[in-house]
């Protein structure tokens, strides 16, 4: 069963989920599918809700959470590459996709950051088209230059 809540932010309206194992959704925007969800706060999710507080506050830069992850293992690669981008750093897609192994997977990147479950704890934001140009977000870009802006701030 998933439970999650919805919390505040300095950046809109998020909402966070959990499948018993640990944190297995964070997005900005409404999606589908989650009919199947009980909203229900669980220690858990307060849990998040207090360190993505700390975060919007700039007291905190990394997150200590268990996270229960579905994805290729391609996309897990390219999920664990994404946890290694410091707090206020950037990376392009190329960058990332090197770091993989695999120069010419810039669009498979691109790919996977979208299939990112867990928006901010795994910082897909952090990662920029080619002369660091604002691209693709599912939050939206606001919700990306708004995390990115706020990373500035703090840094």
């Amino acid at each position: 069963m998933i439970s999650f809540w919805r919390y505040d932010s300095p950046l809109g309206i998020y909402t966070v989920a959990e499948d018993g194992e640990g944190i297995c959704a964070l997005f900005f925007e409404e999606r589908p599918g989650k009919e199947k969800w009980t909203m229900r706060e669980t220690p858990l999710l307060k849990r998040a809700a207090a360190q993505m507080a700390e975060y919007f506050s700039g007291a905190r830069r990394s997150f200590d959470l268990p996270l229960s992850l579905k994805g290729t293992p391609f996309q897990m690669a390219d999920w664990a590459a994404l946890r290694e981008i410091p707090y206020g750093q950037t990376r392009c897609y190329q960058q990332i996709a090197e770091q993989l192994g695999n120069p010419k997977a810039c669009r498979a990147v691109g790919m996977a950051n979208n299939r990112n479950p867990v928006a901010v704890i795994i910082p897909c934001h952090r990662v920029l088209g080619k002369g660091g140009k604002l691209v693709g977000y599912a939050g939206g870009l606001s919700v990306k230059q708004g995390l990115l802006a706020l990373e500035q701030k703090y840094r």
